[in-house]
């Protein structure tokens, strides 16, 4: 049962708390990481888009 589950936590020592943060910092520690792993190639495509465009925008044009 969750709800009784969470319940419990709050009746439990200061040991016991200390480990759940200990814990719930490794998670966002975690979830941060993933966060950079797709953000950062996100992030260098957007660039690599923009400045190709801007190359593509300013260059003289030969096509014409």
């Amino acid at each position: 049962h969750p709800l009784g589950k969470m319940r419990q936590l709050k009746g439990k020592p200061k040991k016991e708390t200390s480990k759940d943060k200990k814990e719930r910092k490794q998670a966002m520690q975690e979830a941060r990481q993933q966060i950079t792993t797709v953000v950062l190639p996100t992030l260098a495509v957007v660039v690599l888009l923009i400045v190709v465009f801007v190359y593509v925008a300013t260059r003289p044009t030969i096509t014409e």
